[in-house]
């Protein structure tokens, strides 16, 4: 009687359902976080651009209060723009395991193109405010770098629908390695003129045109920065397209690089100066108001 019991019970067993221990990471989150790409690198692209959206949230009330005191257009249209590009930089850092997702190559592609389009809209604006010289301002200029911006970024974003809706090819699909020629072959174009563009302002830089240009430093610096990262990539796109595995290890470097530092690069060069130029404004009004009221008069006695 007692080896029919057990018999049953054996037979019975795999009828059974199973429960596994339940994992204190749901799937989804867990193919979030560690597939496609990889921890590290999720970690790379989203801290940086968390952090820095913070510390933008946190001087949001300070610098609105300077930009409406400054009242400069060119300024006012930036800071809403990185706002803009930041945060639409930080959705795409986020949501990096779409690009590794059946059924959102088409979302994943139309995301990247937007949100490339809006830093390279920042990048070509930069470079527009320095050709026109040291001193810009007004609603003039500001009309001029942005026709200027929106019409290059009008010709990239054709171009690269082309490629991706009439040629079928994903641009900002990575994982298929070198399988597509055109695409590097387009990556490599476009590098190679952000290079020689950058490149001509560094020439302008050590040249009697320098005095066109703004006498900052952290301009120079931008600049310097801002060409070896688009040289390097030129390197990465040539070698993938050849088939070097290297070059496509360098390539997903400086594509995390760019949506990394960026911006905050950006913020930097152009914007945190000139909250500090406001700063040190208000500084010297007090300075002349109080010398102008006698407070300074027994340091001459």
């Amino acid at each position: 009687m007692r080896d029919l019991q057990e018999s049953l019970t054996v037979s019975a067993l795999p009828n059974l359902p199973i429960t596994a221990a339940s994992s204190p990471i749901s799937p989804r989150f867990y193919d979030w976080l560690f597939e496609c790409h990889g921890f590290w690198h999720n970690v790379a692209l989203i801290v940086p651009n968390l952090l820095f959206i913070l510390y933008l949230s946190f001087q949001a009330k300070k610098s609105f209060s300077k930009l409406t005191q400054g009242r400069s257009y060119v300024i006012i249209a930036y800071y809403a723009c990185l706002w803009l590009a930041s945060l639409l930089n930080l959705f795409w850092c986020s949501f990096q395991a779409w690009e590794c997702t059946p059924g959102k190559e088409l979302v994943w592609n139309l995301l990247s193109l937007f949100t490339t389009s809006g830093m390279l809209f920042l990048e070509v604006s930069l470079v527009a405010f320095l050709f026109q010289g040291n001193h810009v301002s007004g609603l003039e200029a500001l009309t001029k770098t942005f026709v200027v911006s929106g019409l290059v970024i009008g010709l990239d974003l054709l171009l690269k629908a082309i490629y991706m809706f009439g040629f079928g090819i994903p641009l900002f699909i990575d994982s298929d390695d070198h399988t597509h020629p055109l695409k590097w072959n387009l990556w490599v174009i476009h590098r190679l003129v952000l290079t020689a563009v950058y490149g001509f302002i560094l020439f302008m830089y050590h040249s009697k045109w320098r005095e066109r240009l703004p006498a900052r430093p952290a301009f120079y610096n931008y600049i310097a920065v801002m060409f070896s990262m688009n040289a390097l990539a030129l390197l990465a796109c040539a070698l993938t397209g050849s088939g070097a595995g290297f070059g496509f290890w360098l390539y997903g470097a400086t594509i995390v690089c760019y949506h990394a530092f960026y911006l905050p690069l950006l913020y930097v060069t152009f914007l945190a100066d000139f909250f500090q130029e406001e700063d040190l404004h208000l500084e010297n009004v007090y300075y002349s108001e109080m010398k102008d009221a006698g407070f300074f008069d027994g340091d001459w006695e």
